[in-house]
């Protein structure tokens, strides 16, 4: 299941501070949308805003041109939106399928008592990872085992097996080497191929133009403009971040 998301005229004031200034940007279904900015820019005050993590003070939020307002992450969960952010929240003792099932565990009853299905998520979880084409020895083996790169495509993995249609990833590949970042690079394309409507926050222009189809450029808590990936250059990109070229 795809899904078009639509902010419009998005308000966000954290006491003194203006965080959002009427910020509105779409994501088309099955496409990876960037959202770019220098710090402070309120790329994850939106995008929080989104996700139920912050409820906007002003402005609307439309999926599929129905409008939503989360006023918890559960509830964006519940209508179809996962959200990897840079600390992955993983559990490092858990073992990969353990932490992707965490707090969603399928369980089952015989009478009056109940049990977790392991084998079921064991090989629902080798699954998937396999059709990613994850580079994760084993499904069984902790996450503190794993290298960053495997930690990131876990992390990834499990929002794919939980979002029914917008995965959000919040710097993906921020803290991971070359070769690592191209694997995640590619596990994300994998992920739009499937159907899912995509979001990522990044600082890296070069991972920018790789990957999005549509990219949308903040400043000062304003959508200052937007534009087609293929119809821009990455130093045309910097200039639009920085505001001595304009924004399109």
């Amino acid at each position: 299941m795809t899904a078009k998301i639509e902010i419009r005229d998005l308000k966000k004031t954290f006491g003194s501070v203006q965080a959002l200034r009427g910020a509105s940007l779409s994501a088309q279904p099955g496409e990876i949308t960037a959202i770019v900015g220098d710090n402070g820019a309120g790329k994850s005050t939106l995008i929080k805003n989104l996700t139920g993590v912050y409820t906007p003070d002003e402005g609307e939020i439309l999926i599929d041109g129905r409008p939503v307002r989360f006023h918890s992450p559960l509830e964006a969960r519940a209508a179809g939106i996962e959200t990897v952010y840079q600390d992955l929240a993983l559990a490092d003792q858990l073992s990969v399928w353990q932490n992707m099932y965490l707090s969603r565990e399928l369980t089952a009853k015989i009478g009056p008592i109940g049990f977790l299905r392991r084998k079921a998520m064991r090989e629902e979880a080798h699954r998937l990872v396999s059709s990613l084409a994850v580079n994760v020895p084993s499904v069984t083996k902790s996450v503190k085992r794993l290298s960053g790169g495997q930690r990131q495509a876990v992390a990834i993995a499990r929002g794919v097996m939980w979002a029914k249609s917008v995965l959000v990833l919040d710097e993906p590949t921020a803290a991971l080497g070359l070769r690592e970042t191209a694997q995640v690079e590619a596990l994300i394309k994998r992920v739009v191929e499937g159907g899912t409507t995509v979001l990522v926050i990044s600082h890296n222009f070069e991972q920018v133009m790789r990957l999005s189809q549509q990219v949308w450029v903040m400043r000062a808590g304003q959508v200052v403009g937007g534009t087609r990936t293929s119809e821009v250059t990455g130093e045309q990109l910097v200039g639009m971040v920085t505001g001595t070229i304009a924004a399109a």
